[in-house]
């Protein structure tokens, strides 16, 4: 009688990848694959295959599991998706996604997905659907759920449970409970632990935290998400202009809007736009199209650091030695620029800095600027002394001090000029920083040269 496989031990079948399973068109390995993990990791497989494997082993799945699978893709792995997808399928699929899910899958789709999406709606989702793509780009009305079990003020705790019972299927969530009065305006929230631990006779109104952290439709998702972390609620009740309930941010949709804001900044801040998709499942010419603009405005801007190297030529011609620090000096400004960029866009997204911090951020970044300046210029000068004069590592050692100062206010001003100026401030950060800073430096390199030397 043979052995028999520990249950942790994958069989020949599973052992097999779901790609190569898909490409040999093995379907009793797809199946055994798809049955034997869950659907966050059969969704990061599907986003690292082409559209066509994908769609094979996603029709594989069946329906309460694919609608699972379906629901952790990013959306434009979905919109691939979809396009493969015959009628009942598709609209089994999107019938079945939560109206905010399908909201923001829908803000990226092209126009024949979208309208092929809200065709296969019944009137009530499409409806909700259609409400949450009429709110702004970016904000918490794009992510919210507007499938709520709002509360009346005025119910006992057993109306109340009655109340969550018969609506609560419909819901995303019943873990956090808005109260209402007869306006729909929101007068405070209840947990649903709170509801279970007190008697049925007892109202809810004595249950109720007043006052609690809201956040309007139209405000960044983002901003919302942040609040959430500082107050740890759980769900985050929406509100219109009038505060009048329209919906509620999940605990789990607010960590996707923050690694979505911390993803673009993170692109951005490495001089590249940014993009939706998995890694993986992107092509050569895809990646370097997201990176080309940035580096060609780079290039460009880098143009200043040769028009300050030729008009210093005769500077250079007199003493030849200076052109053997010039690496040095500019990389050393441009990673202390960089580097107070980083803290400060970092500061100014969780909250830690504002606008009106500007003055008392370039006076502490220039301080330490000065501080890291003033250790490097130590090294440089005790460096320097070991290839050259002693004026010329003088000239070296000033340098870098005032270069990193200067390096250092820039990186720390430039993310709140930029958010006065309603830009990204990302998008002004580390690449930027660094090439301004580079020709900036070597002004401030010539110039020492010629106080000290007299060049």
């Amino acid at each position: 009688m043979p052995q028999s496989r520990p249950p942790h031990e994958p069989g020949p079948e599973l052992a097999t990848s779901l790609r190569e399973a898909v490409g040999a068109r093995r379907l009793t390995a797809v199946q055994a694959w798809l049955g034997a993990h869950p659907p966050h990791v059969i969704a990061d497989e599907l986003a690292r295959m082409d559209a066509v494997d994908a769609g094979v082993a996603f029709r594989v799945l069946d329906k309460d599991r694919a609608l699972a699978v379906f629901e952790e893709l990013e959306p434009v792995d979905q919109q691939q998706i979809l396009e493969g997808l015959r009628d009942r399928t598709f609209r089994e699929i999107v019938e079945g996604m939560d109206p905010d899910d399908r909201a923001r899958m829908l803000r990226e789709a092209p126009a024949k997905v979208a309208q092929r999406v809200l065709a296969g709606l019944s009137a009530n989702e499409q409806q909700m659907t259609s409400a949450l793509l009429g709110y702004p780009e970016g904000s918490v009305g794009r992510w919210m759920s507007p499938e709520v079990v709002a509360l009346p003020q005025n119910l006992t705790v057993g109306q109340a449970l009655r109340t969550v019972r018969a609506k609560g299927a419909d819901a995303e969530t019943v873990y956090t409970l808005p109260v209402v009065d007869a306006g729909r305006r929101l007068t405070g929230v209840v947990e649903l632990r709170e509801l279970v631990l007190n008697s049925p006779e007892t109202m809810v109104s004595q249950l109720v935290v007043s006052e609690p952290a809201s956040a309007y439709a139209t405000e960044s998702a983002e901003q919302a998400a942040r609040l959430m972390r500082e107050t740890n609620d759980l769900n985050l009740p929406v509100v219109d202009s009038e505060e009048r309930l329209v919906g509620l941010f999940t605990s789990d949709d607010a960590l996707e809007a923050i690694e979505a804001a911390d993803t673009e900044d993170v692109a951005r801040q490495s001089g590249a736009a940014p993009w939706a998709g998995h890694y993986m499942a992107a092509s050569v010419w895809q990646l370097a199209r997201y990176r080309a603009l940035w580096l060609t405005l780079l290039l460009v801007a880098a143009t200043l650091t040769v028009g300050v190297t030729q008009a210093f030529e005769a500077t250079l011609e007199q003493v030849a030695q200076l052109a053997l620090f010039i690496p040095m000096l500019i990389g050393a400004g441009g990673n202390a620029g960089a580097q107070a960029a980083t803290a400060c866009v970092r500061a100014l997204a969780v909250g830690e800095v504002r606008g009106p911090d500007l003055l008392k951020v370039i006076w502490r970044e220039c301080r330490v600027g000065l501080v890291l300046g003033s250790l490097l210029a130590a090294l440089g000068l005790a460096l320097g002394t070991l290839f050259v004069s002693v004026k010329i590592a003088l000239v070296v050692g000033i340098t870098l001090m005032l270069i990193c100062g200067w390096a250092a206010t820039i990186g720390g001003a430039m993310p709140l000029l930029a958010r006065r100026l309603r830009i990204d401030p990302a998008v002004v950060s580390a690449p930027m920083v660094t090439t301004l800073v580079d020709a900036t430096g070597l002004v401030i390199y010539f110039l020492t040269a010629k106080a000290v030397l007299g060049v």
